[in-house]
């Protein structure tokens, strides 16, 4: 009787849990964040936590043209995956979401004290951004990002991250090898190896403007190997897969030597 029960109370969600998200548009995305198992009255149950709905804005085809406005950058994004590098089609659901694109169209600028600072990139550079940054934009049949310059995280010409140029006061870090071994001399296991937060740094931006508008350097340079904030940053995978590490120079902590 309880399993008729709660299969009814299943039927019911899905029936009707859902029905407020038939207007949404193709390029909507619906994600469950979390699915964790509950126990009430002795029975198990399932209840569905953080769900969240993220949709692009549309633009109109009326509109031909979008002019970001301040230290506003537009990008197109880049097309997922939809192969791995062994030719195996990806599922949908299994496709990273793209980090990088191309700027199409950039703001005036901001302003720093007294001066005036253009944006940093131009059109037609190819950028790699914050996971969580901007807002998503459906314009001219492309999926767009509106964000601000300093969530860009720097220049990349090539396929391999290894090559990024690193903006402001960002620091381009190949992350150390995890340890195999315990100090006891057992080998661990993949999921039991505990994620370095000491790496080599590759690569460093030109630092952050001051109230004057000149930029200030960073204390780290190309070579340094750094100790960093656990959980600061963005992953990437390189072409040789070796980790790196995306982050401000204010997440390192110290220049281990």
């Amino acid at each position: 009787m309880a399993t008729a029960q709660l299969t009814s109370a299943a039927s019911s969600i899905s029936a009707k849990g859902f029905v407020s998200f038939e207007g949404l548009r193709a390029s909507s995305a619906v994600k469950v964040s979390s699915f964790s198992p509950l126990k009430q009255n002795g029975l198990s149950l399932r209840s569905f936590r953080g769900l969240v709905v993220k949709a692009a804005t549309a633009v109109a085809p009326k509109y031909t043209s979008l002019k970001p406005l301040g230290d506003r950058v537009l990008v197109k994004i880049k097309t997922a995956e939809e192969k791995t590098s062994g030719g195996i089609l990806l599922p949908t659901t299994a496709q990273s979401k793209p980090q990088a694109g191309e700027v199409v169209a950039v703001g005036e600028g901001r302003t720093v004290g007294k001066n005036k600072v253009e944006i940093g990139v131009k059109t037609g550079t190819q950028v790699v951004y914050s996971k969580y940054a901007g807002t998503e934009v459906e314009f001219s049949g492309s999926n767009h990002l509106i964000l601000k310059e300093d969530d860009i995280v720097g220049i990349l010409d090539t396929d391999d991250v290894k090559d990024m140029k690193p903006l402001n006061d960002r620091v381009l870090i190949k992350v150390a090898e995890a340890e195999e071994k315990t100090a006891g001399g057992l080998y661990l296991t993949d999921a039991s190896k505990e994620k370095p937060s000491i790496g080599t740094v590759v690569a460093v931006g030109p630092g952050p403007l001051n109230e004057e508008g000149n930029r200030k350097p960073l204390s780290v340079a190309p070579g340094n190997t750094v100790l960093y904030s656990k959980y600061a940053g963005n992953d990437f995978k390189g072409a040789d897969g070796s980790d790196y590490i995306a982050l401000r120079a204010s997440d390192v902590m110290a220049i281990l030597s």
